[in-house]
């Protein structure tokens, strides 16, 4: 069966794309992606071709980009090309020079994606990774300890991205071009092997087959047994997310004591944190969590776990949204970052259990008033009581987790504070005999 036959056939086999789908395809003007390109025309498919000139290599850059406007003059499509800095994105973004094209790249790729998407038409984007690729990037991951996620290899379908060519060897997409006559360009940065996959390709897997010939072989076949151990493994992980983590709000709730009769602990463990950005190093310091005392936490990029009493929380780190906003008696409601404060003057002296209304003395009220998020120091003095007391006490004796703290808003005027928002106002400013009219403040949450 000829390259094309097996195209056709790992399409069809893997139920990637059909002739009424519009196809995006990635062309370097390289080997793999020419072949893809007249493999994709030989079969029909409607498609066009994308392009990026990352200006990487000068001249040799340009050149590529001639090369496929061509390349597409000969096919009879449309090309799209993009010019990149890379360079001036890499040193803003303080990354490698390889992560800064990835990113550019795929974040071009995506608005393409976008504007010819359509749900009689649906587009989907090509690369021509191939079985070669695969072996290459097992290997790396092998190496860098990404789990069996990362032995599973890519695979043909990754949501909008589609490798119809990874049945291919490398060696099957060179004797294509020998066959058909095709032309292709060359990237000189390939026998670099400063870039780590180079590295793999050019030095690691030639060392490895010396000793082990069927290398190659041997880690294609364990790609395709890895993706199936790899499904089941996810399908056990959904279940134990599912048995373990409570969405509350923006949190999740886990059981300590649950989690700790849970097997094996480190696996679950990571897999419960690491879609909030932990790395699997900080696995032991989140297990350590479970024998602490309420309070300690590990933080991520975007998130923070901690213990509060039998539960560990995960919970989205403190934006610092809003910190200081003022109101007039003119205001008759407010928006802030937790929600809806509405005032109204009232000869309604009726007093209410609801902590989320507050009724204030108008006499002891001064304007404006200063909502903000409570900070150490704080101290107000609790209804009913005559002494003060610190706002940051009068939480931790309500029981509030770490998260619903950081939440906290407090109400002050003339910096005195009046209402320690949803829990309680102060004591100086309560409805008494004297009152005459009072200030009915309704606070409504986001929900």
């Amino acid at each position: 069966m000829d390259l094309q036959q097996r195209f056709a056939e790992y399409i069809r086999a893997n139920h990637l794309f059909t002739v009424n789908d519009k196809l995006l395809l990635a062309v370097s003007g390289g080997a793999d992606s020419v072949v893809l390109a007249w493999l994709c025309k030989s079969a029909g498919f409607d498609f066009i071709i994308l392009h990026c000139n990352f200006q990487l290599r000068g001249a040799e850059s340009d050149r590529d980009e001639q090369f496929v406007r061509r390349l597409a003059d000969q096919l009879g499509v449309t090309v799209l090309v993009k010019t990149f800095n890379t360079i001036q994105y890499k040193e803003k973004e303080g990354i490698s020079t390889q992560e800064a094209a990835r990113s550019l790249r795929y974040e071009w790729f995506d608005e393409i994606l976008d504007q010819h998407n359509t749900a009689n038409k649906p587009a989907w984007l090509l690369t021509a990774h191939h079985a070669d690729d695969n072996i290459e990037t097992v290997a790396m991951n092998f190496f860098r300890g990404t789990g069996i996620r990362g032995l599973k290899g890519m695979q043909p379908r990754n949501g909008k991205i589609i490798r119809p060519l990874l049945f291919a060897r490398r060696s099957d997409i060179e004797e294509y071009t020998l066959l058909h006559g095709l032309e292709y360009v060359t990237d000189s940065s390939n026998l670099d092997d400063n870039y780590t996959r180079n590295f793999f390709r050019l030095r690691v897997l030639p060392m490895l087959k010396s000793v082990y010939p069927a290398t190659e072989e041997n880690l294609l076949h364990n790609i395709d047994r890895l993706a199936e151990a790899a499904e089941l493994y996810e399908q056990s992980v959904d279940l134990y997310r599912h048995d373990l983590a409570e969405k509350k709000g923006g949190e999740y709730h886990i059981p300590v004591l649950k989690l700790l009769k849970s097997r094996p602990l480190r696996t679950i463990v990571y897999e419960l944190i690491s879609p909030f950005h932990f790395t699997a190093k900080q696995t032991e310091e989140v297990i350590a969590l479970l024998d602490s005392e309420t309070g300690k936490y590990v933080a991520s990029s975007t998130h923070r776990i901690f213990r509060n009493r039998k539960w560990l929380i995960i919970s989205p780190l403190a934006t610092g949204e809003a910190s200081n906003l003022l109101i007039n008696d003119t205001d008759s409601a407010i928006s802030y970052t937790a929600g809806t404060m509405k005032l109204e003057y009232s000869a309604d002296l009726a007093t209410t259990p609801d902590v989320m209304t507050a009724v204030l003395d108008v006499k002891e009220v001064t304007f404006p008033l200063l909502l903000r998020r409570w900070k150490a120091g704080d101290y107000f003095y609790p209804l009913g009581m005559k002494k003060k007391k610190k706002v940051s006490r009068f939480l931790i004796d309500k029981k509030l987790s770490l998260s619903e703290k950081e939440n906290v808003w407090v109400l002050e005027s003339a910096k005195r504070i009046v209402w320690v928002v949803g829990h309680r106002i102060d004591d100086r400013f309560k409805v008494t005999g004297n009152t005459k009219a009072v200030w009915r403040i309704v606070n409504s949450c986001i929900p």
